[in-house]
């Protein structure tokens, strides 16, 4: 007697190509069909002036910052480093004006505690307004900006 073997029975494949296929078909069908809608924008002329910008402003404290903590507020080196130190420096420098603006020139590698400690000596000297300087990358003058 012959009698046939039994195939043992094969896992079933899913075939991905097809399926990859299809999703790339519908991708290049979406690129194609979409429209891309054009934000529209005003169109506005700035003013021009051609006087320079002030360097210096009458009711302005510039109060620098060294890398390794020094504080100098306009032009003085303070003796301590200390947030009650600096906090008298900008009271005496402001006098009864509360409306100076305090301009932190801090120093690229200067610490993060270092910065936060003259924003809360302003606080303390009851100064709301600051700014920061920053350098420009491709003059190198310094700016501030609000």
């Amino acid at each position: 007697m012959h009698f046939r073997k039994r195939h043992a029975q094969e896992d079933p494949e899913i075939n991905l190509i097809p399926f990859i296929d299809v999703l790339l078909v519908i991708v290049i069908f979406l690129m194609l069909t979409t429209t891309y809608s054009k934000v529209t924008e005003l169109k506005i002329n700035l003013p021009a002036a051609n006087a320079q910008a002030s360097k210096t402003r009458a009711s302005e404290i510039i109060v620098l910052v060294a890398a390794d903590g020094r504080y100098m507020v306009n032009q003085r080196m303070l003796a301590g480093r200390g947030i009650e130190t600096l906090a008298a420096a900008l009271s005496q420098v402001a006098g009864k004006s509360k409306d100076t603006v305090v301009i932190i020139n801090a120093d690229a590698q200067a610490s993060h505690q270092s910065v936060i400690n003259v924003m809360d000596a302003a606080r303390r000297a009851g100064l709301t307004q600051l700014t920061f300087a920053t350098q420009g990358q491709h003059d190198g003058a310094a700016t501030s900006a609000p």
